[in-house]
């Protein structure tokens, strides 16, 4: 078996996640209590009581996506450990703000710093002074968004309004720019094909040119922060390919904010890297069902909560786990 860890994007959030694995294992219960502590207000009850409209809010959701994600990670290393296992991944990759989790996990940043430059990101990425968003493309490739959108953008005189932001799985493409922008490019879309157009639920136009400033505030707030190389080596969201220096993930991270998440060729690579099985550690199951659609042959986990922990245990070790509290 060979293993690879994805943590959760935005959009996975949900009022109540992370208790019930902060209750069983003290190893989940410090990550918030780390949180809480970086950030000076309590991400914790943020993710455990909301309300949802707080947690909904970008400059909360990103650090407790983290959070989260970590919780639900240090729970999953405890109980393999309890049954006499380890976990041994050979890369670890999340999806947009779930990277920052991921570095974590390969021991690239401190708890307390992923926290905090997501906090900072989340309110950087809130304040960009753009009437945008972003809408899920569905039934259409890759390709067939990009020409879409930028024959759109070629009628309206706006180059890189719209883009594609993220290729999530094939038949699933994300795009992302002004208003008028998407609303232009959806009828391009559905003449070309596409099934649905569905506007998501974010503040702005992520993964796409106008948080080019974000981008770059990121990157002065990295020069306060103490790097180390990913061990394992970190899939690369701008890339889809892996990282192993720590210079190289400063520079990446950077770029994207403003860059689009290449989902489907980092899955790819993974697989041809010999991969097989896929735990997402997170609320919810998105990039489980990305992977499904991308690699079918492939096995995927999920840890959420204490019951999904239990399955991904049994799957991965043959042993059922037992809460340490």
């Amino acid at each position: 078996m060979s293993l690879a860890l994805l943590f959760s994007p935005q959009g996975s959030q949900a009022v109540g996640m992370g208790r019930d694995l902060a209750d069983a294992w003290p190893q989940a219960a410090e990550v918030y209590r780390q949180a809480d502590a970086a950030l000076g207000w309590s991400v914790s009850a943020t993710c455990w009581t909301g309300p949802e409209e707080r947690l909904n809010d970008t400059r909360q959701t990103q650090p407790c996506l983290v959070a989260t994600s970590v919780a639900c990670l240090r729970a999953l290393e405890a109980a393999v450990a309890g049954v006499g296992g380890r976990l041994e991944p050979a890369f670890v990759a999340g999806h947009s703000v779930g990277e920052y989790a991921a570095l974590v996990a390969a021991g690239v940043l401190s708890l307390s710093d992923a926290v905090r430059l997501v906090a900072l990101r989340g309110s950087l990425m809130a304040e960009t002074d753009v009437e945008g968003g972003m809408a899920a493309v569905l039934g259409l490739d890759r390709e067939a968004v990009a020409e879409a959108v930028r024959r759109a953008a070629d009628e309206r005189g706006t180059p890189h309004d719209p883009v594609v932001a993220n290729d999530n799985a094939p038949g699933q493409v994300v795009i992302s720019g002004s208003r008028a922008a998407l609303a232009a490019a959806t009828a391009r879309l559905t003449a070309a094909g596409a099934k649905r157009v569905l506007p998501l639920k974010v503040s702005g136009p992520f993964h796409s040119p106008f948080m080019a400033e974000a981008g770059r505030r990121l990157s002065e707030a990295f020069e306060h922060v103490a790097w180390r190389d990913p061990q394992p080596p970190l899939i690369a969201n701008v890339t889809a390919e892996p990282v192993r220096d720590a210079g190289q993930v400063r520079e990446l991270l950077a770029r994207q904010v403003a860059a689009p998440v290449e989902w489907v060729r980092g899955v790819r690579r993974m697989v041809a890297e010999g991969v097989d099985t896929f735990v997402e550690c997170g609320p919810g199951q998105a990039l489980s069902g990305m992977v499904k659609r991308i690699a079918p042959e492939a096995r995927t986990l999920n840890v959420a909560d204490v019951a999904s922990l239990e399955a991904a245990v049994r799957e991965l070790t043959g042993v059922a786990a037992e809460a340490s509290v």
